[in-house]
């Protein structure tokens, strides 16, 4: 009996033992938690395409060739001969300076070589029966060229009374009015600006530029007739309709900004574009084969700047994949690797998901996309 009230306290305490094993059990067994449903998500296809690649820059316009008008020779301006703002050829006349001065000149120059003109000839003739010295005939022969020398200055400046337009443009403000004293050389008299075709001068900067370079040179940008197409966007935000095409490309790199000035030419039959208008020129670098354009809201950047994207696995679970998306093409992305075609990527949900979550895939924006346009097919 005594046994029996000696090892009873220890049965009691293995029964206890047992009883919490068993009840710790069953209560792990209820707060075990249930597995996560898969998330929802909408995706877009990786497709190969060839996308047009262009970089916007802003600039201004222009003229083609700039012509200041000023005099040859000294006088008073008489009158003007042309219309402010009107349209002239070269040689067109622009204005009259008094010739009566240089009209007398011109008759004396040539009454000079007429006389000059005799002399040589009866010096030519006497110096065969050595009537005259050689050296006498020799300075009857100079003095006959030098009268021709003189008679040419003074048709010139006979013929700078008229001052003419030196190319074909657009004549500006009048800066004299008749009566006016010109000097010659020194008097500014008006611009005459070519502004067709015009030129559109932007800046790039010097890393864009050996970027644009590189791709042609290695195929992955494919220039139009080896030439970079410009369009120009005006500053209402329209278009210009003629298209414009890189001519210059800048020697130097400004060491204060970075920046190489480039020159794009542009057709300007109506007179639309006029000089020192601001505008952006779109300069289309050219087609990019084999790339991938995907939507911007795929695209996700994490702490570090790194660009990422949710793809979609044949399992159906999230796998993060870095890429590389360095330059933007309207509203997408374009990934210069990290896609192959065919890939799944997420386009909606992705605050959802993180790598290794189960999703059903409930829509693929790029087929529902493609099944939305009308087919071409005859």
């Amino acid at each position: 009996m005594k046994n029996k009230m000696k090892f009873a306290p220890k049965l009691a305490a293995a029964a206890m033992s047992v009883a919490v094993i068993f009840s710790l059990a069953g209560c792990k067994e209820k707060t075990q938690a249930p597995q996560a449903a898969a998330q929802p998500v909408t995706v877009v296809t990786v497709q190969i395409s060839a996308p047009v690649m262009t970089t916007e820059l802003n600039g201004r316009t222009s003229a083609y060739q700039v012509a200041e008008v000023r005099p040859q020779i000294n006088g008073i301006i008489q009158k003007r001969t042309f219309t402010e703002g009107q349209q002239v050829k070269a040689g067109d006349q622009l204005y009259q300076i008094d010739p009566a001065l240089y009209e007398a000149a011109y008759e004396e120059a040539v009454a000079n070589y007429e006389l000059a003109r005799a002399d040589a000839r009866r010096y030519a003739a006497l110096v065969k029966v050595n009537a005259v010295s050689k050296q006498q005939n020799d300075q009857a022969q100079a003095q006959l060229k030098t009268a021709r020398a003189a008679v040419k200055t003074a048709k010139t400046n006979l013929e700078y009374t008229r001052v003419e337009s030196p190319i074909t443009g657009r004549v500006g403000r009048s800066e004299v009015t008749p009566g006016a004293l010109a000097t010659a050389y020194q008097t500014f008299m008006t611009t005459v600006l070519q502004l067709d075709p015009i030129y559109v001068d932007v800046h790039q900067t010097s890393t864009e530029l050996l970027r644009l370079k590189q791709d042609i040179a290695t195929g992955k940008v494919q220039a139009k007739d080896g030439a970079v197409e410009v369009t120009l966007l005006m500053e209402d935000g329209s278009s210009y309709a003629q298209k414009g095409v890189l001519t210059f490309t800048g020697e130097e790199v400004d060491e204060n900004t970075g920046m190489v000035n480039l020159r794009a030419i542009f057709p300007n039959p109506k007179g639309d574009l006029l000089p020192g208008m601001f505008v952006r020129a779109r300069l289309e670098e050219g087609a990019r084969p084999n790339s991938v354009v995907l939507d911007q809201r795929c695209v996700m950047r994490d702490p570090k700047g790194n660009a990422y994207v949710y793809v979609v696995t044949p399992e159906n679970t999230i796998e993060q994949r870095t890429v590389v998306a360095n330059r933007v093409i309207g509203t997408n992305w374009l990934i210069e690797s990290g896609l192959k075609a065919g890939e799944k990527v997420v386009l909606e949900g992705t605050g959802k998901v993180r790598q290794g979550t189960k999703v059903t895939v409930q829509a693929d924006e790029q087929k529902a996309t493609s099944a939305a346009q009308p087919s071409t097919a005859q």
